[in-house]
């Protein structure tokens, strides 16, 4: 295999994701850090690899790959053995409606970008913090209504799925935001498990800061 590059924000959810992918395969790889808060995603260079100007970047054996969960949905197929999807198409289906719905109902709220422009129309100083509070813990407390009906030690049976590379992060954002955790402890127990586990500990952003 050529060399695997990640082009990787340290406090990136999407970043996150890959990271542990690529530890739970044991796929080593280089680190290129982009600097979301100086722009570096959006210097020539960088938008040359990547037109949309975001993080992660994967290449791995000579091509170019964007998008986290397609990214992750590649390394899956690339490894079915290492169960980040399951093999039947139905227990597949699930995997992803749980990744979905962090990655794709909460984390776009709540990007950089998004409440950045937030910051420009509303002139409230505590807005940022109320905002994603607000939208990470009400994506939380829909998702725990969903796990609470799955049986497993992680979100989908007893070993890590797709949808744990994406539950992580977004509780590492829920905690960072000081949303209140109290009632999600499904989701707490997940992340507790997942923590234990040196791929989901060497991916975590304070191993992964620059």
């Amino acid at each position: 295999m050529k060399e695997v590059v990640l082009y990787d924000y340290w406090r990136s959810s999407a970043s996150y994701r890959v990271r542990i992918a690529l530890n739970l395969l044991g796929i080593d790889y280089t680190t290129v850090p982009v600097n979301l808060l100086e722009g570096a995603h959006r210097r020539p260079d960088y938008l040359a690899l990547n037109p949309q100007g975001l993080v992660p970047t994967l290449v791995i054996d000579g091509k170019t790959l964007t998008q986290s969960l397609s990214i992750i949905e590649y390394l899956a197929e690339l490894r079915p053995e290492c169960g980040l999807l399951p093999s039947d198409i139905l227990d597949r289906q699930h995997v992803r409606a749980l990744a979905y719905a962090i990655a794709m109902d909460i984390h776009p709220i709540c990007n950089t970008h998004v409440v950045a422009h937030l910051m420009t129309i509303v002139d409230e100083t505590d807005a940022r913090e109320e905002w994603m509070k607000h939208f990470i813990s009400d994506g939380l407390h829909r998702l725990e209504a969903v796990l609470d009906k799955l049986d497993g030690q992680f979100s989908f049976g007893d070993a890590p799925t797709m949808a744990d590379l994406c539950l992580v992060p977004q509780v590492y954002n829920a905690r960072r935001w000081g949303v209140d955790m109290s009632g999600l402890k499904r989701i707490v127990d997940i992340d507790s498990r997942c923590a234990q586990l040196p791929a989901f500990q060497a991916a975590h952003p304070d191993r992964a800061k620059p």
